[in-house]
Formats: structure tokens, sequence, C-alpha cells
């Protein structure tokens, strides 16, 4: 455990920094794996943005399902080791790993056999960008059952405080990433110019490899995984400690995938072009929701080991650290894709014609940054304590209301700027309901001087 953070003892700040930052550079690195695609595909052509952007929902939408035992795990896994009950952390991890792996195979076999009808959905117009679409979608979700399990085993390592051990493995795969990007998608030699496909197999190339990488990590490890036996069944009881945990995040994040999608198909009213500006817009933003997420990832381990524990004062002080450092990065994030919107869009697109609708999305989606990063935050905080519903139920509600609203706003004079201050409004409601939510909750806990939330 020497390579692990403690989070029950010693001073919060450096414990949160220490547990956090490798998680925000993960998170980074991951949101890189998109961008570097974004970057090299945007050369090709904006018809090929479009095409990785349609399939890529199907992406999301699998990171979603995977929640189940991503958070499932991490927070049974976080609040046995802080009640010392190793027992239990050994058959969380063993059930969420075969949880990971069923739910894999099986989302990459359904991908791969209505690859079709699944893009179909948008109803883009280009056959072009509709076939490369398919191509993305049967190489990368094909092989999703590596994403899961690479989520699952971030989650776990997460909540025994060894967060070091992502990073690592997602930067070497980012490494792999930039080398084999270009190579695949612009020939070099004999290998031939592939495009979109080269786009899908190199990252899913790199995905094998940071598998490989935390199947090496986790080898020999003594206190969980040398006592894991995947053959042998988990008690039922975890098992459905996992799912009743893991499933309200997992529906919301499936739902936020299905309105997203709807959004997508309402965007394409505008062109090819405009679901282009929608996915790099959001690969550009997320350099704020994908810190905010790592985050919020460390809060969760926090607080699930430190109630595990029964430590109060010390869940008290870390929600207030943290919410304090997302604040500022959040107004920082703001701030720059406010002020400089052109700069970065033109990083992945240089079209002139759709370059003024990019610089719109981020100058509008930028109010919501930080309402976004104490929303997420906060959702961290309320998994931790395994208390799953308040933060899903939050963002069911206001996702929901996107629909409706980006339908009302668009067919106004504000056009298709209308879907984008749906989106961004939707976070800052958010962003404004969840903390408040939280901390009704908390100070009743807080003030009950009970062991159990």
């Amino acid at each position: 455990m020497k390579r692990n953070v403690d989070l029950l003892e010693g001073p919060i700040a450096g414990s949160m920094a220490r547990l956090a930052f490798p998680i925000m550079g993960t998170s980074l690195i991951q949101m890189a794996y998109n961008m570097v695609d974004m970057i090299w595909i945007g050369r090709v052509s904006s018809n090929a943005v479009a095409a990785v952007g349609a399939a890529g929902m199907y992406m999301w939408l699998a990171n979603g399902i995977t929640t189940i035992p991503r958070i499932g795990g991490q927070v049974t896994v976080g609040q046995s080791l802080g009640a010392m009950d190793k027992d239990a952390a050994i058959d969380y991890v063993r059930a969420s790993l075969r949880m990971g792996t069923l739910l894999g195979i099986i989302y990459g076999i359904i991908c791969v056999l209505f690859a079709g009808p699944l893009i179909g959905f948008f109803k883009l117009n280009s056959p072009e960008v509709i076939n490369d679409a398919e191509i993305y979608l049967v190489i990368t979700c094909g092989a999703i059952v590596f994403s899961f399990l690479n989520q699952v085993f971030t989650g776990i390592l997460t909540a025994m405080g060894n967060t070091m051990a992502a990073f690592r493995a997602t930067t070497i795969g980012l490494i792999i990433n930039l080398v084999l990007d270009p190579v695949l998608i612009f020939g070099f030699g004999p290998i031939p110019r592939m495009g979109v496909t080269g786009a899908a197999l190199a990252t899913v190339f790199a995905q094998i490899i940071v598998f490989a990488l935390y199947i090496a990590t986790v080898w020999s490890e003594p206190v969980i995984f040398q006592h894991i036996h995947l053959t042998q069944r988990a008690e039922k009881q975890h098992v459905r400690d996992i799912v009743r945990i893991g499933f309200p995040p997992a529906v919301q994040d499936a739902l936020f995938s299905g309105i997203s999608m709807v959004i997508a198909r309402l965007i394409a009213g505008w062109g090819d072009a405009a679901v282009a500006v929608q996915k790099v817009g959001s690969q550009i933003e997320s350099i704020s929701w994908m810190a905010a997420g790592g985050f919020s990832t460390a809060v969760n381990a926090f607080v699930a080991q430190n109630y595990g524990a029964g430590k109060r004062d010390r869940i008290k002080k870390g929600y207030k650290t943290a919410m304090g450092i997302m604040a500022l990065w959040g107004i920082f994030t703001s701030f720059i894709l406010i002020a400089f919107p052109e700069f970065f869009f033109r990083i992945f697109i240089t079209e002139k014609d759709v370059l003024p609708m990019g610089v719109d999305y981020l100058r509008i989606i930028g109010i919501s940054e930080f309402f976004m990063c104490m929303e997420i935050t906060t959702a961290g905080a309320f998994q931790g304590f395994g208390k799953t519903v308040p933060p899903s139920v939050t963002g069911i509600v206001f996702n929901t209301l996107r629909i409706p609203g980006a339908m009302l706003l668009s067919s106004t004079v504000l056009g298709l700027n209308g879907v984008w201050w749906t989106l961004s409004l939707s976070c800052v409601l958010k962003g404004l309901v969840l903390p408040v939510w939280f901390l009704i909750i908390f100070v009743k806990y807080y003030k009950s001087g009970r062991k159990e939330f």
C-alpha cells in the first residue's frame, strides 16, 4: 500500500491533491485521445469529423453503461477499505470486474450487428459520412470491452488511493495514439492511407495497451488483487450493492448520451458541418468537464473511505477544499473559452464557413463552465456516500429539458445558437441546484452525530 495515498489521516489538502492531480491528469489525457483524433481527422475534412462525431456518440453511451461497475465498484471498495473490511473489498472488486467484462462484450456485439441502424438514427446527409461512421463504430465499439475494463480498473485503484497507476497507463496509451494516428490516417511507407478507419484502429490499439499495463500493475498487488479469483462467484448482496449504487448514475449518463443523440439529430438539420461543430466544440469544452470529472472521482474516493471510517469533520473539510479548487478551475475555463474561441477552434477546423459556428458555440457554452464544475464535484461527494440518486435525478431532469428547450429556442431568431444556449443554461441550473441539495442533506447528517448517512 506504499504507493497508495492515505485518505484517512494527514493534511486534507495534501491528500486531496496527491489523489486528485493524477486523476485530473488521467482525465485530461483521456480527453487528449479524442482531441488527437479530432485534430488529425479535421485535416481530412469536416465530413470526416462528422462521421467520427456521430459514431462517437455510441462510445459516449458505452461510458454510461460502464458506470455501473465503475462507480458501484469504486464506492463499495472505498467504503470497505475505510471500514477495514478487506474481504468485502476483494469480493466487490471481483464482482465489478466480472460485470464490466460481461457488459463490454454484450455492448460490443450489439454495435457490430446493428451498426447500420445505429448510425442511421442521426439521418446524416452524405453517403461517405454514413459509411465512415459505420466503420468507426464497428471498430471502436467492437473492442469496447477493453475500455470498459480500463475504467473499472481506474475506479478500483482510485478507491485504494493509487491514482498514479491510471496516470501512467493512460499517458503511455496517449503516446501510442499520438504516433499511430497520423501514420494510420494518412499512411506512411507501406502503410496505406486509411482515414477514419485508421483513427479507429489507433484508438483501439492504444486501449489494448492500456489494458495490458493495468494487468501488469495489479498482477502482484498484495492487498486486493492477489486474492481475487475471477472464476469464483461474488456474493449476491455485493453484486446488488454495486448495481444499487452504480445504476442511478448509469441511467443518468446513458440518458444524457441518448439526449445528446437526439440533440445531434436536431443539429443535423443545419447540415453535417453543424454536427462537426458540436463534436469539436464539445472536445474543446471537455478541458473543463474532464478535469472536473477527475477531481470528482478523487472526492468520491476521499468521501467513501472517510465515511466508512465515520470521519464527518474530515469529509466536511475535504468537500470545501475540493469545491474551492474547482471553482477556480471553472472560472479559468470560462474565461479562455469566452475570450479566445477562434484560437481554440482553428486548431481542429479551419474552414471559413464552419469557423463562425464554432466561435458561437464556445462563447455560449463558456458561460456554464463554472457551474458545471460545481455540479460534477458535488456529484462525486454524493457518490462517495453511496447516495447516487440526488445527482442522477438532477441530471436527468435538467438534461431531459434540453430537448424541448432546444426545439423551442432553435425555432426563434437564435436558430442553431438556440441549441447552444439550451445546453449552457441546463448546466447553469444543475450547478445551482445540486450543491444546495448536498448542503441541506449533509448538514442534517453532520448534526445528527450518526455514523450512517
